[in-house]
């Protein structure tokens, strides 16, 4: 499938100002990579930076479309509103500055029932930033369409 041809917040339960991804560029059951260009108008940019708490969110929503992306076109079904259930080995070894392009990977560990384990880590060019480990919880909630 081309990546391109879709609209990142069909993928997501979350609307904008809180879209924290700009595009998916891969998809299989295994990885999925996100892409995002930090700007100065994001809620979570501070003093020129992206918080943690930024990254973090950046990181979630990567997990969000790829389970949007198998709920919308893989089941042919509504997506799903889901939570971070933990985050565990959290490192953060710089904050991404307005005008850095982040390349994110989420690189599936285990899914159980609802509940996702995922390694993640966020990239600028070739250097790696900040890495975890998350668990994510997916409910039946559908979001509303806009």
């Amino acid at each position: 499938m081309n990546f391109e041809n879709i609209n990142i917040e069909e993928l997501l339960p979350q609307r904008r100002p809180f879209i924290m991804i700009d595009r998916m560029s891969h998809f299989d059951m295994v990885f999925t990579v996100t892409e995002m260009k930090i700007i100065a108008e994001n809620m979570f940019v501070e003093n020129g930076f992206l918080s943690e708490s930024g990254i973090i969110e950046n990181i979630a929503q990567t997990c969000a479309a790829r389970m949007g992306y198998i709920n919308k076109y893989l089941c042919s079904d509504a997506v799903k509103i889901g939570f971070i259930g933990s985050i565990k080995d959290l490192v953060i070894e710089e904050l991404p500055k307005v005008g850095d392009e982040l390349k994110t990977t989420v690189e599936v560990v285990s899914e159980i029932f609802a509940i996702t384990l995922v390694n993640a880590k966020v990239d600028i060019g070739d250097r790696l930033i900040a890495s975890c480990e998350m668990k994510i919880s997916i409910t039946d909630m559908e979001t509303q369409d806009k």
